[in-house]
């Protein structure tokens, strides 16, 4: 499965989700002008972070065959 390209794509996408959503957390913990700036920009990458590594961890399930 470490072998598999789609596999590594699909992790890649769920560590940038996590990566994203750490910042967004830091930025709402912290407060003051950045949270205020960048929550909202911050939240739509995370959505579409996770959209994309869902749709990659799907397409690696179905192309994976029960292996």
């Amino acid at each position: 499965m470490l072998q598999d390209p789609l596999f590594i794509i699909a992790a890649i996408a769920c560590f940038a989700v996590l990566v994203v959503l750490m910042i967004g957390i830091g930025g709402f913990a912290r407060g003051g002008d950045f949270n205020r700036k960048y929550a909202n920009k911050l939240m739509r990458m995370r959505l579409a972070a996770q959209f994309i590594a869902v749709i990659l961890i799907l397409v690696f399930v179905l192309f994976s065959g029960g292996r």
